[in-house]
């Protein structure tokens, strides 16, 4: 996206048009009155929102403890349909937020284009597609988590509880992110057994993908029909889908992101767990501490950037030998004696 060079002409009208615009971006969190005595952070969700029961809910509940811990002014804005990203980072951007986060992909060149026009604010992009071709903006922190060290885990537990030796997978967007869940569920199935069939299906190749529950229903059934017993998604709100096919099949679903289990008791064998939550708070204790860095941190096995689910609301549906394998497979992936793929 080409920058505006005549930015700083403009910015009085912009400001206020983009303020005026603020409601029906999705508008604030109403929670509490402006506090010029405290630091103030903002956050823009994604695709799907708030109430995804995954990637966008674990940003907010970070955002959250964060304005309860560290006595912040926490707001976010969740655009509307087909509404602008960058007109929303604007929005927080010309306030007096000093950290703005942007929470997936999508929001990778809109970061970059408003950064570089607030030189003097602090922004953080969630899973920033980074390109080695292009530097990141020294106010910008590209937060990146090892997908793959996580989904390996659940992928032996996939392979290791299956009674028909043939797993799924589902994902959302067909992108490089996505893949690398698909390589890692892929690499752990097969790392315990190597004669495990692994089926693969994604809804689509834009970000609609991430929230059509009936297709991902669609593909959950297709692969149930040729013996999949277990399946495991990465696709937000169209895993949604693929939790009713597992019900209504009575085979297991393996959530994501989140523990979601609460959406089909029962049925969700296990969660890939990705610490948004974590990554956030962090981010904002180094804001406050005056450590914040531009560039990249990445989130794996060894930060508790990843993992999975195993609790009481599935320790019985996974024999406790499988998970102490597991939890072997986790300090050799920790130690560098396993290599997991990402793509």
């Amino acid at each position: 996206m080409k920058r505006r060079e005549n930015f700083p002409d403009e910015y009085p009208r912009r400001a206020a048009a983009l303020a005026a615009a603020l409601f029906l971006l999705g508008g604030c969190s109403p929670r509490e009155q402006a506090d010029p005595s405290k630091p103030a952070v903002g956050l823009v969700f994604d695709v799907g929102g708030r109430g995804d029961k995954s990637f966008n809910d674990s940003a907010y509940n970070g955002l959250e403890r964060a304005r309860k811990e560290l006595n912040v002014q926490a707001d976010y804005i969740e655009p509307g349909e087909g509404a602008d990203k960058e007109s929303a980072l604007r929005q927080m951007a010309s306030g007096r937020y000093g950290l703005i986060f942007g929470t997936g992909f999508l929001f990778t060149d809109d970061i970059d284009t408003v950064a570089g026009d607030f030189p003097g604010k602090k922004f953080a992009c969630i899973d920033y597609a980074v390109d080695p071709s292009k530097k990141i903006p020294d106010n910008v922190l590209a937060i990146k988590f090892k997908e793959e060290e996580g989904s390996f885990l659940v992928g032996a537990i996939a392979a290791l509880t299956s009674r028909t030796g043939t797993i799924g997978f589902v994902g959302g967007m067909d992108i490089p992110l996505i893949h690398k869940f698909e390589a890692g569920y892929r690499a752990g199935a097969l790392h315990v057994d190597p004669k495990c069939r692994v089926l693969i299906g994604y809804a689509g190749v834009t970000g609609d993908a991430f929230k059509n529950p009936a297709k991902g229903k669609e593909l959950a059934l297709s692969q149930i029909g040729r013996g999949a017993d277990v399946i495991f998604h990465a696709s937000g709100s169209t895993g949604l889908g693929v939790f009713e096919a597992a019900r209504e099949k009575k085979v297991f679903a393996i959530g994501v992101d989140s523990d979601q289990y609460a959406e089909a008791p029962g049925r969700i064998l296990t969660s890939m767990v990705k610490m948004v939550d974590v990554s956030v708070f962090r981010t904002i204790q180094d804001y406050l501490n005056g450590t914040f860095k531009g560039g990249v941190r990445e989130f794996g096995l060894a930060e508790n950037g990843v993992g999975y689910v195993y609790d009481e609301h599935n320790k019985d549906l996974i024999p406790r030998a499988i998970i102490d394998r597991v939890e072997e497979l986790k300090k050799r992936i920790i130690a560098g004696r396993i290599k997991v793929p990402n793509k």
